[in-house]
């Protein structure tokens, strides 16, 4: 992989793991339509822990708050404390994805081979976002969340493993259906990004003995690693502030875009 081709893929993977258009099918859509061989394990591990910490650093204060206010509440078992409930309920917003990603592994990692199959899913995302703005109340905070809509907007998040269902807008969607305004639905989708991204880098981890030299990429990781850290701050800042007065429905019409132009190269290649 050259630095341009890291550059790219590093702008790819920063930008899409938070606006809602799916990283993971663009990681695989891209290299597919430009020729590029995929870019492998340890690349893709990199790149994700670029946007890991760029989610962590723009809420870096919330993340103080909810642990800090979690743990006193350990120690206290008192979890009136608005941050420790919240905190407890992205615990149980993460469990879906944690089941459905062990007991699905090969079945998930399959899809990412499947440019088509990518773009099916895309033109599902695109489906969804439209529904939940279509369908949201866009009435309730955060604080207003209980356990049954954590619990839903975490399985969501679990059906998003597959690449081309974006994770942001399957969460988003589902933060809308069950009633909160669109920026409030972007803060807990992103908030409950963060131990999903690092619990995939780990996982990825393990893998990673098995690759040829990986020493010999640093270059190439480093750069995907900052541009994606970068970039994917960038797009948080972007979207929240985007998300104050506008839909998603632009994202939508992106998706269904990429997804039918996709269908369409595959048909072509395959004549």
């Amino acid at each position: 992989m050259s630095i341009l081709q890291a550059i790219l893929l590093g702008l790819v993977q920063g930008f899409t793991e938070f606006v809602p258009v799916s990283s993971s099918g663009h990681l695989v859509l891209v290299p597919w339509l430009l020729g590029w061989p995929a870019p492998g394990l340890v690349f893709d591990t990199v790149v994700h822990w670029g946007t890991l910490v760029a989610v962590l650093a723009y809420f870096w204060s919330d993340w103080w708050g909810l642990i800090t206010a979690w743990l006193r509440g350990l120690v206290r078992w008192d979890w009136r404390d608005p941050q420790a409930r919240l905190m407890w309920l992205l615990i149980v917003g993460i469990i879906p994805a944690v089941v459905i990603g062990y007991l699905f592994q090969d079945f998930f990692e399959s899809l990412f081979g499947a440019p088509v199959a990518v773009s099916v899913f895309l033109l599902v995302t695109a489906a969804l976002l439209a529904l939940g703005e279509r369908l949201g109340r866009r009435a309730q905070t955060v604080g207003e969340l209980g356990w049954r809509d954590a619990l839903v907007i975490g399985v969501a998040q679990a059906a998003a493993i597959a690449p081309g269902l974006s994770r942001s807008g399957a969460t988003m969607t589902a933060g809308l259906l069950r009633g909160l305004k669109r920026p409030d639905a972007a803060r807990f989708s992103f908030l409950l990004s963060a131990p999903i991204i690092l619990g995939a880098g780990l996982v990825s981890l393990l893998g990673l003995a098995s690759s040829p030299k990986p020493q010999s990429q640093a270059p190439v990781l480093v750069v995907g690693f900052l541009v994606a850290a970068i970039s994917g701050y960038v797009a948080i800042r972007g979207l929240m502030r985007y998300l104050q007065r506008r839909s998603l429905y632009v994202f939508s019409f992106y998706c269904l875009w990429v997804g039918v132009s996709c269908l369409v190269v595959a048909w072509l290649r395959s004549a």
